[in-house]
């Protein structure tokens, strides 16, 4: 039980990073178009943790190379990419 308490608490950490890059203007829509589904992903809790997890990591990776990416978002993006990796049940 203390697992599903820590993976709560990642993602929800990992929604409040991808929420300031949601509320950040130099953040191109493209890429907030994909975090939000990402976000999305992640609010679905009759899924289990490994498949929210992967299903943000894919949306969140198609663009951690985005050219337009300002490099501390980018920064962020491997953050959370990062943090969803160690979500495995």
């Amino acid at each position: 039980m203390a697992a599903n308490q820590e993976f709560d608490a990642k993602i929800t950490q990992i929604k409040q990073q991808i929420d300031v890059l949601l509320n950040d203007n130099s953040v191109p829509r493209n890429v907030k178009n994909a975090l939000g589904e990402a976000r999305k992903a992640l609010d679905q809790p009759e899924s289990g943790y490994s498949v929210r997890s992967s299903a943000a990591t894919y949306k969140i990776d198609e663009i951690s190379n985005d050219i337009n990416l300002p490099p501390y978002a980018r920064t962020v993006v491997w953050n959370i990419l990062s943090m969803l990796e160690s979500i495995k049940e």
